[in-house]
């Protein structure tokens, strides 16, 4: 897999890399996905990033690989059938249609609590 053919996928060579040398798979796996995320626009590498923090997480915490790619399955599941996910929202979306654009319905602003020291 050449650095500049990062859209190919080549599972047997990353297999090989993890077996023989985890620390370059885990180099190499973190430097695509850095360069994936600020490839994203401006405004979505926070989130992006942020996203890619919780999946880390999910990984390091993870019994064993198997349980994190459930737990990490879970959560994308999460963010499409959950209750904020994307089917309530294009359910809203469709719901509304009737040719007169409507804005969705507006979160609330949550309160900021100040901590002393803070």
């Amino acid at each position: 897999m050449g650095d500049k053919d990062t859209a190919h996928y080549d599972f047997d060579h990353w297999r090989q890399l993890a077996e023989q040398d985890p620390a370059a798979f885990e180099a190499l796996r973190r430097r695509i996905l850095d360069e994936a995320i600020s490839a994203a626009p401006g405004r979505r590498q926070e989130r992006l990033r942020r996203l890619q923090w919780r999946i880390d997480q999910t990984r390091r915490t993870a019994a064993n690989p198997l349980a994190a790619c459930l737990r990490i399955s879970a959560m994308m599941w999460e963010s499409v059938s959950g209750p904020q996910g994307l089917v309530r929202t294009m359910n809203l979306l469709a719901n509304r249609w009737d040719g007169v654009p409507r804005p969705l319905p507006q979160r609330r602003a949550g309160r900021v609590l100040r901590f002393p020291g803070h």
